[in-house]
C-alpha cells in the first residue's frame, strides 16, 4: 500500500500548501520592510525591495560646482569635477541639461547651455564645463542624468528615527511610551483573570454556572460600543487621559477571554492533585500558588502573546484614553499614522517605522510560540 490506512495523501498536501502560502503570505511583507529600512529613499522609488542586490536605473538631479572653482587656462575658463558628491561606481548611460529632454546626450557628448558654456559629461559622472568668458553666478549648472545605481545600503534611517530625527520623525519617545502602555496592559489582565478563572474552574460558589455565560456573551461584545460610555466613566473619576485609563481600558477588554482561556486550561489539571493538596491542609491560595499557576504556564503564555500583540498594535484605544496634544504620551501607532501625513513621500523613513514598530512584537512571539498551540487547545479535548 503507498498509503497508511485511514491517512489522505491528497489532503495532506493541501494543508502543507495551505501553510507554506500563509507563511509566505506572513513572511514576505516583514522582509520586504526589513530590506527596505536599510535602503535609500530614491532606491525605494526605483525598485522593488526584491531587486536590493541588484543594480538599479534613477533618474537624478545632479549640479557642477559653483563658479568660484572655475579656474582659467589659456584663453578658456574652466571648471571640471564629478557629479557625484561621493565616490561611487554609479555610470550615466544619458543626460541632459533641462528636466524635459534628460535623454538629451549620452555619455561623452558635449552640449551648450544658455550662456554658451559647452559642458562635458563622461560615464563615470566626470564633467569637463568651458566657457570663453568668466563665469558668474553662485550655483552650479544642473545636469539632469540616468545612472545605474549599484545596490546601496544604510542605517541612516534607524539613526533618523531613533536618535536624530526631529519631533515627527523620532520614534525613541514613542517606543517607550509604547512599552510603558504595553507591558502593564498586559500583566493586569493576566493576574485578575487567573485568580477569576481559578474560582470558576475549582471553587463552588451560587451562580458559578452563570458567569461563566456572562464571560463568553462579553466575548462577542465589541469594544467599539464600549468606548464612548467607558471614557465618560474615566473623566468622571479622573482617570480619562492618562496610563491608568488606557491601562484599566485594555484590561477590561481582554479580561474575557483571558479568563475564558485560562478556565478551560485549569479545569483540564486532574482533580486528584486538587484533592491531595486539601487533605494536605493547603489552602486556595496555596494551591492557586504553588500548584495552578505553574502547571497554567502555557495557557498564561498564550494569552500574554496574543495581549501584547493586541496592545502593542493599538491605536484605537490609544487615541480615545491617552490623549495629549503635547506627545509626551504618543505611542507607536499614532506616531507612524502622523509620519504618513508629515513624511509621506519618505517611503524609507516610513518602512523603518514600521520595522521597529512590529520587531519587538516578533521577538515575543517566536520566544513564547512554543506554548501558543498548548495553550489555546487547552480544555478543548477530554
Amino acid at each position: 500500500m503507498s498509503a497508511i490506512a485511514g491517512q489522505k495523501p491528497g489532503l495532506i498536501w493541501a494543508l502543507r500548501l495551505s501553510v507554506v502560502i500563509l507563511v509566505g503570505l506572513w513572511l514576505f511583507p516583514t522582509l520586504g520592510l526589513l530590506v527596505s529600512s536599510f535602503r535609500t529613499g530614491d532606491q525605494i522609488a526605483t525598485s522593488g525591495w526584491w531587486k536590493a542586490l541588484f543594480p538599479t536605473e534613477q533618474n537624478q538631479t545632479l549640479r557642477t560646482t559653483a563658479p568660484d572653482t572655475q579656474a582659467q587656462v589659456g584663453d578658456l575658463w574652466v571648471i571640471e569635477g564629478n557629479l557625484f558628491e561621493e565616490a561611487t561606481s554609479a555610470e550615466i548611460s544619458v543626460w541632459g541639461t533641462n528636466a524635459r529632454e534628460i535623454d538629451a546626450y549620452v555619455a561623452g557628448d558635449t552640449a551648450t547651455l544658455r550662456g554658451g558654456e559647452e559642458l562635458t559629461v563622461e560615464a563615470d559622472g566626470s564633467y569637463r564645463l568651458t566657457s570663453a568668458s568668466q563665469m558668474e553666478g553662485r550655483r552650479g549648472a544642473r545636469v539632469f542624468v540616468t545612472a545605474v545605481v549599484p545596490p546601496e545600503f544604510t542605517v541612516e534611517n534607524y539613526e533618523t528615527i531613533l536618535i536624530s530625527g526631529g519631533s515627527t520623525d523620532n520614534m525613541a519617545r514613542a517606543f517607550f511610551n509604547t512599552l510603558t502602555v504595553t507591558i502593564p496592559a498586559t500583566i493586569i489582565p493576566i493576574l485578575v483573570a487567573a485568580f477569576a478563572a481559578y474560582a470558576l474552574a475549582w471553587m463552588e460558589f451560587p451562580g458559578r454556572a452563570l458567569l461563566i455565560a456572562a464571560i463568553v456573551g462579553l466575548l462577542v461584545v465589541p469594544l467599539q460600543l464600549a468606548l464612548i460610555p467607558l471614557l465618560k466613566f474615566h473623566n468622571e473619576i479622573g482617570i480619562g487621559k492618562g496610563y491608568v485609563g488606557v491601562w484599566m481600558a485594555h484590561t477590561g477588554f481582554g479580561l474575557p477571554l483571558a479568563i475564558y482561556l485560562l478556565r478551560n486550561y485549569m479545569v483540564g489539571i486532574p482533580r486528584d492533585i486538587i484533592e491531595n493538596a486539601r487533605v494536605d491542609g493547603a489552602t486556595d491560595f496555596q494551591i492557586f500558588t504553588r500548584i495552578i499557576l505553574p502547571l497554567s504556564f502555557p495557557a498564561l503564555a498564550s494569552f500574554a502573546i496574543f495581549q501584547f500583540l493586541w496592545t502593542w498594535n493599538d491605536l484605537l484605544v490609544a487615541m480615545v484614553f491617552l490623549i495629549d496634544a503635547t506627545g509626551e504620551t504618543t505611542v507607536m501607532t499614532k506616531q507612524i499614522v502622523e509620519l504618513l501625513g508629515t513624511r509621506g513621500g519618505n517611503w524609507e523613513i516610513l518602512a523603518t517605522s514600521a520595522f521597529v514598530s512590529i520587531a519587538v512584537p516578533l521577538g515575543v512571539f517566536f520566544a513564547m510560540q512554543k506554548y501558543l498551540v498548548r495553550g489555546l487547545l487547552a480544555g478543548s479535548v477530554k
